[in-house]
């Protein structure tokens, strides 16, 4: 390695991981944002929270990388032009492909490091992520008993105090407690002027201590057992211990997840979309044969089978159809309107089954397209920090986000083109580096003529051209001899 290649590699390196940091921490913050009211109020714990945010890091790290590439490149080659060190290094015979060749070999071996990390590691992390968000959204908010209002969070009870005091609402004033675990009813009631409130054995048990009430049990009577009595206890003291395992955090089984398309890898993506594709194709070709009972006298041609014959010979005689009236007439329509609805929900069918085969086609192709974005976004940021000559997180971070704009929102609009069959799938999940690439190769000539791109000349210049490209040179007028 060279002593120039050294020294742009140190230069890029810095800025590199400092703006893949802040594009990491700036995703993964939008992505809780999504799922902050699945988190707030249920006591989860900091190991469950660190877990769910190391996770969520990790599926982020292939859409951070490209923006990372951008920004770094741009501040790299802005920084050396700023300072005149690219205008050296030019002085000195070397051009500029050749200055841009170190850190694009890095950022090829990059794009190959997130095709392997995209294929391998992130279905495992959105795997271990999304089963314990699953998890995380099914446990019951943490207890939080107000004031005023009836809680029932605890299986088989219901909770009510007037209020509350103390410095954590130990303290608890006009106690009501309906007890309903028998599942016939509320057959019990406690009533407690005050009481105070306590969790035992490291969360596990909620612990009332009640003073001065009453317990009202229901009993129905010996004579008729359809009537029913009230057993009336009075207590200056009482301790009711109710059990808090419905609030822990429950494990579903990783391998319920595992046949979702986000978790998986490309040979098994393949395998889906092949055998799906083997379905559809089955099912088309039994769409005929499906439509068999709906054919009362005689079937022409719904197999396929005379397709090279003349529709004259479809024809059924005159002298073999019965008599029209209006049942047969009615039983016809019927026929003709059962066969429509089929169809319709036959073809429902169909299309589910290719928009699902979509989706998983759009997974594969967005491991590739996400790796390649990484040498799109090299040829866009470096040759137009070269052009504009700027460092620092100013200019660059604004044509950053610009283009990353661009990328981002031409990717979903060619990822949902791709969904709905409105594009075929490859072309909707390249589209955005086919969008961005000659941007980057624009900017690659621009830079290589050392070419002024923010400059109002040059933009003059560029009008001036236009109407002679777009405008039809007359033809020579030839004169006869």
């Amino acid at each position: 390695m060279k002593k120039i290649d050294k020294l742009i590699l140190q230069a890029f390196f810095g800025p590199f991981l400092l703006t893949f940091a802040v594009v990491e921490f700036v995703f993964l913050t939008q992505t809780m944002m999504k799922y902050l009211d699945d988190l707030v109020g249920k006591d989860l714990g900091t190991g469950v929270i660190l877990q769910l945010l190391m996770y969520f890091s990790v599926l982020i790290v292939p859409i951070s990388l490209p923006l990372a590439v951008l920004l770094s490149s741009l501040m790299t080659y802005g920084n050396l032009g700023e300072h005149h060190e690219l205008t050296a290094i030019k002085t000195s015979g070397v051009s500029l492909t050749r200055i841009l060749r170190p850190v694009m070999l890095f950022s090829a071996l990059l794009a190959g490091f997130a095709f392997w990390f995209n294929n391998t590691i992130v279905p495992k992390a959105n795997l271990k992520a999304y089963s314990l968000l699953w998890d995380v959204r099914q446990q019951k908010l943490a207890l939080d008993i107000r004031p005023g209002v009836f809680y029932n969070g605890i299986p088989g009870y219901t909770i009510k105090v007037n209020s509350k005091a103390g410095e954590n609402g130990e303290k608890l004033y006009g106690v009501m407690i309906y007890d309903h675990s028998g599942n016939s009813g509320n057959v019990a009631m406690v009533l407690a002027d005050s009481g105070r409130m306590a969790t035992r054995y490291d969360g596990q048990y909620l612990a009332l201590e009640l003073f001065n009430g009453r317990k009202y049990v229901e009993q129905p009577t010996a004579r008729d057992r359809s009537g029913a009595g009230f057993v009336q206890q009075k207590f200056d003291r009482t301790d009711i211990i109710f059990s808090l395992a419905s609030f822990s955090l429950d494990r579903t089984k990783e391998d319920l997840f595992k046949e979702n398309k986000i978790m998986l890898t490309l040979p098994q993506l393949r395998g889906f979309v092949d055998s799906m594709q083997v379905v559809l194709n089955k099912e088309r070709k039994q769409a005929s044969t499906q439509l068999n009972p709906y054919f009362l006298y005689q079937r022409f041609d719904t197999t396929g089978q005379v397709f090279d014959q003349r529709t004259a010979a479809w024809q059924v005689p005159a002298t073999k159809m019965p008599a029209s009236s209006a049942m047969v007439l009615e039983a016809a329509a019927n026929r003709a309107r059962n066969m429509q609805s089929y169809m319709t929900t036959y073809s429902e069918r169909l299309n589910s089954t290719a928009r699902e085969m979509g989706n998983y086609r759009i997974e594969i192709f967005r491991k590739y397209t996400q790796s390649v974005a990484i040498l799109v976004m090299f040829l866009i940021g470096a040759p137009l920090g070269a052009i504009i000559k700027k460092g620092g997180l100013g200019v660059p971070v604004l044509v950053s986000i610009l283009f990353f704009i661009i990328f981002y929102v031409v990717s979903i609009i060619g990822e949902k083109y791709g969904r709905e069959a409105v594009m075929p799938v490859g072309v909707g999940m390249w589209m955005s580096n086919f969008v961005l690439l000659p941007a980057g190769l624009f900017f690659l000539y621009q830079a290589r003529r050392d070419s002024s791109l923010f400059e109002v000349d040059f933009w003059l210049r560029l009008s001036r051209k236009l109407p002679k490209w777009f405008v039809r040179k007359p033809a020579p007028v030839t004169t006869a001899g």
